[in-house]
């Protein structure tokens, strides 16, 4: 294995958590209940695609049944080739047929009215069927047709999703764009789709105040001449500029458009919708996902990685956006299939009340929880009381996702949360994946904290060297995928080249994910992040996350981003950006100056002298996405002293980064 490939990785983690006792009875049966069963469905899933995904595939809603069910190698598969079926059919039609049409199958919390009582909706899925039926009758009547991509513009309300599977129901491609998004980001998305109708509200709420979608519609179309609606659903009723033959509102023609409208059967490998990602450079990058595979990976994974049951107690909420590849796949497309109720939220986590995520656990009797190791964090560092006070004994699974959780984070989460009697299920996968790809089944795997553990039913996952060959346990090196999946991208919209160039010309044949990681003994999987975010210290590779995960096991330490700096001697040198408990900041230079020495010392012991930083900075706010995950590559240029000229679209908070910038 080359230089180049290696991680030198140092982090121990001998904790080990076997599934919780009475755990199977609790979620009404294991569907997985040991690693054996893991491993015989895991082995014939890989030895012999055709007959497992034929079968699972079975299950669902065909209009006609497929010639094939994988045809080609990777890149250019195709999954149950020849077959038609809908997305939305399956979704809610067939439980209405089925006879479930007045079961619960989506809850709505909306952030606090001015008496503090939340505004709340459950749609029964004969209720869904219904206003989806109606919203694809207003959709067709304003000219969209099949395969054309309609953009959405919204806040987390119910509409969002019922845009999105309206979408489905007549085979329109959706492209979903996460409401906090700039009107610069909004432009470049519709311009790259082609979208001639945008829908969106007047503004959403976030902790009190209105965010206004209209308006940055408005300016985002100003200096585009392609969108010919904008559908406008009336949420906050906040003052807006209004485009006359261009806008039109939600209550004019959804309200009053017909509840029957047949699903169109859609051919397997017909779009299903385009997600935006942004590259460290450049435009973004527009994933596309297909009909059949994307619907039965991410159907299959919820069912397995959650145990999902229907006809059960069960109340499922992942607290994602459906802005984010998370809401698509795990709050409305896996989950919905599989008649469980998922929950939407609108708000913060901290609105009006750092227990406010609590207090909805609580008063929906949520079982499944779904959140990312950086809400986490936060509510580690709001305080243990706010938890405290509510009853979350509902509550049966445990989820991460969107980054590596740091071994305390995940031990806080379940000792605090789940009272160590709920499983952990921590899980990698991406955009581009469509779905889990490792990750634990709450049943079968004993878990152990900072590992997502082992890899998804039918995924051949593996850590190689860059010549592709996969290299020995407790050694570091690539991860990559080498057999396709069901729920693959199908590629970079309108890109062949940037699709080819990203993700299969650095390891041909194999799918690379951009990750760096190691598996260990047990065969575990250790995500230590990005590629580029592996640090080479005088020689010696590690992963930033071993390094932050050192400095968030010192008490005094809430969260940290570590990136590499240049050093005249060492090469690149640490640069390590923490935030802290509020009770540990240092109120003097002197304590601040032992503070930084001290975590120093603490990472020397944790890992070893070389991975001590060379830089420390007390920061209140981290640089993060709209989705949570920290921009480590803007900390690279703030660490460098360089002025960034990377993509900063998907930052949430500006003010941050020019924070930070004044005090390096």
């Amino acid at each position: 294995m080359s230089e180049d490939a290696r991680i030198e990785s140092v982090l121990h983690e001998d904790r080990l958590f076997p599934p919780p006792q009475g755990i199977a009875e609790r979620l009404g049966g294991a569907l997985i209940g040991d690693l054996d069963q893991w491993r015989e469905e895991h082995e014939r899933a890989l030895s012999d695609p055709d007959e497992y995904w034929g079968s699972v595939a079975s299950k669902f809603w065909w209009a006609k049944s497929w010639d094939s069910v994988l045809r080609g190698t990777m890149p250019d598969t195709a999954w149950f080739d020849g077959g038609q079926t809908n997305v939305c059919f399956n979704c809610v039609d067939r439980h209405v047929v089925a006879g479930h049409g007045d079961q619960v199958g989506l809850v709505w919390e909306g952030e606090p009215t001015d008496d503090g009582t939340p505004e709340i909706r459950r749609l029964t899925w004969s209720m869904l069927q219904e206003e989806i039926s109606r919203t694809a009758n207003a959709l067709r009547d304003l000219g969209v047709q099949s395969g054309d991509v309609v953009t959405i513009y919204m806040g987390m309300v119910p509409e969002l999703a019922i845009t999105m599977l309206a979408c489905a129901r007549i085979g329109a491609v959706h492209s979903v764009i996460f409401g906090g998004f700039s009107a610069s980001a909004i432009a470049d998305r519709v311009q790259d789709a082609q979208s001639k109708i945008v829908v969106t509200c007047d503004g959403s709420w976030r902790r009190g105040s209105v965010v206004p979608l209209k308006a940055n519609v408005d300016e985002a179309l100003a200096s585009i001449d392609l969108v010919k609606h904008v559908l406008v659903l009336k949420r906050c009723k906040n003052d807006l500029e209004w485009h006359g033959g261009r806008d039109v509102w939600w209550h004019d023609v959804v309200d009053s458009a017909s509840s029957e409208c047949p699903c169109v059967p859609m051919d397997a490998e017909a779009p299903l919708f385009l997600l935006y990602t942004s590259g460290s450079t450049g435009k973004p990058k527009g994933i596309l996902h297909t009909t059949a595979g994307y619907m039965v990976w991410t159907a299959h994974t919820a069912k397995n990685t959650f145990n999902l049951r229907a006809d059960s107690d069960q109340m499922y909420w992942c607290t994602a956006d459906c802005g984010w590849i998370t809401g698509h796949s795990y709050i409305v497309y896996g989950i919905m299939p599989n008649r469980v109720p998922t929950l939407m939220y609108e708000g913060a986590p901290n609105a009006p009340a750092e227990d406010r995520f609590w207090d909805i656990c609580a008063r929906h009797k949520v079982t499944h929880f779904y959140t990312a190791p950086t809400a986490i964090r936060a509510f580690m560092k709001w305080g243990d009381e706010h938890p405290s006070r509510h009853d979350l004994s509902s509550l049966q699974v445990l989820g991460t996702v969107g980054e590596p959780i740091n071994p305390e984070a995940w031990m806080w989460y379940y000792r605090v949360i789940g009272h160590e009697r709920c499983p952990i299920v921590d899980t990698w996968w991406q955009t581009e994946t469509g779905g889990h790809m490792i990750t634990p089944l709450p049943c079968a795997t004993p878990t152990v904290p900072g590992s997502c553990t082992l890899p998804a039913i039918g995924v051949d996952a593996a850590i190689v060297d860059q010549d592709g060959q996969e290299v020995p346990h407790g050694t570091g090196g690539l991860l990559a995928i080498r057999k396709p999946w069901p729920g693959m991208l199908r590629g970079i919209y309108g890109d062949r080249d940037r699709f080819m160039d990203t993700y299969w010309a650095r390891l041909p044949g194999l799918y690379f994910a951009g990750d760096g990681a190691r598996r260990d003994e047990r065969g575990y999987f250790w995500i230590m992040g990005r590629v580029d975010d592996v640090i080479n210290v005088s020689g010696h590779r590690m992963g930033t996350m071993e390094v932050e995960s050192a400095l968030v096991s010192h008490p005094s330490v809430v969260e940290a981003a570590v990136v590499g700096v240049p050093h005249e001697i060492k090469g690149t040198g640490i640069a390590a950006f923490c935030t802290l408990i509020p009770e540990q900041r240092p109120k003097t230079p002197e304590d601040q100056e032992a503070l930084m020495a001290e975590l120093r010392a603490h990472v020397g012991r944790e890992i070893g002298a070389i991975a001590k930083p060379d830089l420390v900075r007390f920061t209140d706010a981290l640089p993060k996405t709209r989705s949570g995950k920290i921009m480590r590559r803007l900390l690279r240029d703030v660490a460098a002293g360089v002025e960034s000229t990377q993509d900063m679209t998907t930052l949430e908070d500006p003010k941050v980064l020019s924070q930070l910038r004044g005090e390096v």
